[in-house]
């Protein structure tokens, strides 16, 4: 990349520390370029107030508010949920937001005749892999500039000394200054003293859970859902129809105020090292283990087993940046074909961080009382001999092989 040819620059721009200091440090860095802010809404609510008049006063000549909230619940947690894809146990809320929020940045950049587009991703995370394989996908002779790979800058201490050196105003302090991401599905927390894995998550520390209280101190009395869903998308809940966003939203709040979601996990990041945070994932968290208990009973065994292997590799794909390739878009439309008959109403209980199954019913429903039943039924059970005998034939004559 040649500097003096970057005169306009697009950025990813959150208004958290990483973001709020590249604005000055690109103009110092890259010719005193133009610096177009561009924030992708994906749920992060007040973190975009007064977003507008601080990223002007640092610097950028406009901001772009992109709202993709709609965009990213129907084509990017959709279709993680209907395939039931996790990382590790992480329900992807960083991952699949990623993509999303790139292929706004991409689109303003090329709108705006940029000459690069800059993003905060640290050089030890998962998000630089993420944002750049999408802007490689939409743009793929776009230069891009990633800060944290090029300054002299070490540590989120010697950013805030930056920050303070540039009159760059911060809602953060030294002391709580958690690396955290926040959108409509999850809120992470990374950093301090979650960084050794022996120290117990400050649960019920005021502050440090947004989303959700600690299990400790969620009611005494369960919380009854009920959930209904179409091919796999959830369609309304406690008999309400809504779209798939709006029961989100509803259920981060019945579930936040239940202790639902919260994960601690020690996870292995692409970049080769594991990392340590924690997670906050109320709604999410109920919609997966809807749609799970929803499936039970509509799907037969061998689409259901192999269903959940290609989850664990779709899981991969959206954590490690590869939305826009043709594995994810294969996989998405097989998703998509065991999702026929994925409909029906799920009722589970929430209480005290336990998502307790509480009644399915499907008209698709592949499960039988009257077969399955302890009582009298249809079923001859004489027919199970033969059967057993030829399950068991090669058993059988590896041991008369064996006993020779």
């Amino acid at each position: 990349m040649n500097k003096e040819n970057i005169k306009k620059v697009v950025l990813a721009y959150s208004g958290g520390l990483d973001t709020s200091i590249i604005i000055p440090w690109l103009k110092e860095n890259y010719n005193n370029c133009e610096v177009i802010a561009v924030s992708g809404n994906v749920g992060q609510a007040d973190e975009l107030e007064g977003l507008e008049e601080k990223a002007i006063k640092t610097g950028a000549s406009k901001l772009y508010v992109l709202d993709l909230t709609d965009d990213y619940v129907d084509n990017y947690i959709i279709p993680c949920l209907k395939a039931g894809a996790e990382y590790e146990g992480y329900l992807l809320g960083t991952s699949h937001a990623r993509p999303c929020i790139a292929k706004g940045l991409v689109e303003i950049a090329l709108k705006e005749g940029a000459d690069a587009i800059c993003h905060g991703c640290t050089g030890k995370g998962n998000d630089q892999v993420r944002f750049e394989l999408a802007i490689k996908h939409f743009a793929p002779n776009m230069p891009i500039i990633a800060p944290w790979r090029e300054w002299d800058i070490k540590s989120r201490d010697e950013e805030i000394d930056y920050a303070e050196a540039h009159n760059v105003p911060l809602k953060i302090n030294r002391e709580t200054n958690y690396s955290k991401d926040k959108n409509l599905w999850h809120l992470s927390h990374e950093g301090l003293d979650m960084e050794d894995p022996g120290n117990e998550p400050q649960y019920d520390k005021p502050g440090f859970l947004e989303m959700s209280v600690s299990p400790m101190k969620a009611p005494d009395a369960p919380t009854y859902v009920e959930i209904d869903f179409e091919q796999g998308v959830p369609v309304a809940l406690d008999g309400l129809n809504m779209s798939a966003k709006d029961i989100i939203l509803k259920l981060n709040e019945l579930g936040g105020a239940n202790g639902i979601g919260l994960l601690d996990l020690v996870e292995n990041r692409l970049v080769g090292m594991k990392s340590r945070g924690v997670y906050e994932t109320p709604g999410g968290t109920i919609l997966y283990k809807a749609h799970e208990v929803l499936e039970t009973i509509t799907l037969d065994k061998m689409t259901m087993h192999e269903k959940k292997k290609l989850s664990i590799t779709f899981g991969e794909l959206v954590y490690n940046g590869q939305w826009f390739t043709p594995l994810r878009e294969a996989l998405s439309a097989f998703v998509d074909k065991t999702q026929e008959r994925v409909t029906g109403k799920v009722k589970l209980k929430l209480y005290k961080g336990n998502v307790i199954n509480a009644g399915i019913w499907s008209p698709y429903s592949l499960y039988s009382e009257d077969i399955a039943t302890f009582g009298e039924s249809d079923y001859n059970q004489a027919d199970s001999a033969g059967f057993i005998n030829l399950y068991g034939l090669p058993i059988k004559v590896q041991a008369m092989v064996d006993g020779k």
